[in-house]
């Protein structure tokens, strides 16, 4: 049985984590965190401040961390991992690049897994996505998403992985809307973020040219999609020697 320490446990993606846990018989829960508690515990398991979070790790014997909350706290957390040599999963999104360096120095130490995207059907859709553009060129591009009123990033994590991944092929501006007199330019990719009731996550990429439109579409009908493959990670990294890695190393083991 694997010990997961959960921080975020009580936001959307980390209650989700402990539940989807709870009917698992291969992890469990060992301690959550959240930076201001307001609650004692989330599906019974205590909560703690994060700031406590690195003597809990030796205290619980937690074997991973998996983590969902904002980049100030991500960073935290990983250093605690580091300390405690204890591996370290995160679908936080929004970070900059010098925080994105932390992350990766702290790779040199402990293996790290980040993902803008925890989905299967994601790692389908970016290997779709990558034969599309190689053979769709010179298509005209737009990609739309659409996320909870609550997301703060915009556009999401996932969103900027598809066009690190269109980008791989293609040289391209990123016109984000569209407002006025604007005639779409050649060579740029429209994105359109949208933020809507309790949406859990949508990504649409669409190729119009020669008389003909293709449309790539993910829609992820639970949270629990994600905190399933955040988990999945949390198994998978254990066997693993410090590095930095993605959720497509997990999905291809």
């Amino acid at each position: 049985m694997i010990r997961v320490a959960v921080t975020g446990a009580t936001g959307r993606m980390g209650r989700a984590v402990i539940e989807t846990a709870g009917a698992r018989d291969d992890v469990e829960v060992a301690c959550a965190f959240n930076r201001d508690p307001q609650e004692e515990s989330v599906d019974g398991v205590p909560l703690r401040p994060t700031a406590e979070i690195g003597s809990a790790l030796a205290e619980t014997d937690a074997d991973v961390v998996v983590d969902f909350t904002g980049p100030s706290t991500a960073l935290d957390a990983v250093e605690a991992c580091v300390d405690a040599d204890v591996p370290f999963v995160t679908g936080t999104t929004g970070f900059e690049d010098d925080e994105l360096a932390v992350l990766e120095e702290a790779s040199a130490e402990i293996p790290v897994l980040k993902a803008s995207n925890f989905a299967r059907g994601i790692q389908a859709l970016l290997r779709t996505l990558s034969e599309a553009v190689a053979t769709l060129p010179g298509y005209d591009i737009e990609l739309t998403e659409t996320h909870h009123n609550g997301k703060r990033d915009a556009p999401s994590g996932t969103a900027l992985t598809l066009l690190d991944e269109i980008a791989e092929q293609r040289d391209f501006d990123t016109q984000y809307g569209r407002e006025g007199f604007q005639p779409r330019e050649e060579g740029e990719i429209g994105v359109h973020v949208r933020r809507a009731g309790n949406v859990r996550g949508e990504h649409e990429i669409m190729f119009a040219d020669n008389d003909e439109v293709v449309t790539l579409t993910h829609r992820a009908e639970d949270r629990g999609v994600f905190a399933a493959g955040s988990l999945d990670a949390a198994v998978w990294i254990l066997d693993q020697d410090a590095g930095y890695y993605d959720f497509g190393d997990v999905v291809d083991a």
